[in-house]
């Protein structure tokens, strides 16, 4: 069953609770350093007012676990959305209450009114009591969710409201369950996954659902220093989760029987020390000193990499290749994103915030089919779990 698309509900004239995702980064005198998230919603909030509805917007900033705090009310949010869409946006200093509801009353078609931050209280965090989706959804005729970086979350406004209101996938929403579906369900082949970061326990449950569906995963990143000590590399002091070792040679096991190829880094950038300016060389992974430390993929890895790119139709990224943070050890990353990004052939869909930075940085946006909103969410759509906040929202036959 698909879900309802915005297009699909009636909004004309309604008012319409809308939740988004304006979880974006503020600078220490709270100025946002980054919009995407905004901007990205704002062909959802434009068809809106088009129809004359009155949209009502819910979203939550940082983590303030169910208390007011002063620097993460969302004044800025409001005025930067304001600014984009060149058209006065209200900011309530409540979440619900009186004040709400006779603002909401009072409201206009073409009217937007945006909520104070949800995550000031507790019971957006709780969803064993409906009392906040309820009186969220008596603001509203109709529920809009182009929230996907939150659908991961059983929250009380993404997961609750649903069940009291007609519901619809925004169009950000929807263009992201729609990519991911495609990747998920009718990949055109050659398929590869190229896959880095940190950890491999954050990643095992992504490597397992990819393994029916690619015929290639790549990794780098620390996590790659993990499946090169189980085949028996010596690794130096580079990042290594020992208690799995063992699922790292079963994941290898398993590609192996069911002829699925898994490319490791041939070569390495080593260090002594992880920080900036510090000595670094190039080496063979037989070659790992141990007294030195991983930090990045090397050229030959890169080359090998970009060949299983170029000669793929259908490619999915999250996790960077090395220490990102340190210019110097940024290269493989920027290298793998270059190349990925010049395949224009292929569906190449990236997802993760420090992807997403490396994307973003290079000016490669309009060179990837589709860089999701999403980190956590992303994830675990593509580790094939069903995510509250899509689920909650109406089918369709």
């Amino acid at each position: 069953m698909a879900k309802r698309s915005l297009r699909d509900l009636d909004v004309r004239n309604k008012r319409v609770l809308l939740r988004v995702d304006y979880n974006v980064p503020v600078s220490k005198d709270g100025a946002i350093t980054d919009d995407k998230r905004i901007l990205e919603t704002l062909p959802t909030i434009r068809y809106l007012l088009e129809q004359h509805a009155i949209v009502i917007i819910v979203t939550h900033l940082g983590r303030p676990d169910g208390k007011v705090v002063e620097s993460l009310r969302l004044d800025k949010v409001a005025q930067r959305l304001a600014a984009l869409l060149g058209k006065p946006v209200t900011k309530l200093n409540s979440v619900v209450g009186p004040d709400v509801t006779k603002c909401v009353a009072e409201a206009k078609p073409g009217d937007i009114i945006m909520l104070e931050n949800v995550r000031f209280l507790k019971e957006e965090k709780n969803d064993e009591s409906d009392q906040l989706a309820k009186q969220l959804a008596a603001l509203a005729d109709v529920y809009v969710d182009d929230a996907f970086a939150t659908a991961h979350r059983p929250d009380t406004s993404v997961a609750g409201v649903p069940q009291f209101l007609p519901s619809a996938a925004g169009f950000l929403l929807e263009k992201e369950i729609n990519v991911l579906e495609t990747v998920t369900l009718s990949a055109k082949k050659p398929f590869i996954a190229i896959l880095g970061g940190a950890k491999v326990s954050d990643k095992i449950g992504l490597i397992k659902n990819l393994m029916s569906k690619t015929d290639s995963i790549l990794i780098g990143g620390g996590m790659a220093f993990t499946f090169l000590k189980a085949m028996g590399y010596a690794i130096g002091f580079s990042l290594v989760e020992e208690d799995y070792l063992k699922v790292a040679e079963e994941i290898m096991q398993d590609a192996k029987t069911k002829g699925i190829r898994v490319l490791l880094p041939v070569d390495v950038v080593v260090t002594t020390e992880i920080k900036a300016g510090n000595a670094y060389t190039t080496v063979d992974i037989e070659e790992i000193p141990g007294d030195q430390i991983g930090v990045d993929i090397g050229p030959k890895t890169i080359e090998a990499f970009g060949a299983e790119v170029k000669r793929a139709n259908t490619i999915v990224w999250n996790g960077p290749m090395g220490v990102i943070e340190i210019p110097e050890f940024a290269e493989g990353t920027k290298a793998l994103a270059r190349l990925i990004a010049a395949n224009s052939a292929a569906l190449t869909v990236a997802g993760g915030g420090e992807t997403a930075s490396v994307i973003d940085a290079l000016n490669l946006q309009g060179q990837f089919k589709h860089v999701s909103t999403g980190g956590g969410a992303f994830l675990e759509y593509l580790e094939g779990k069903q995510l509250p906040g899509i689920e909650a929202i109406d089918t369709v036959d």
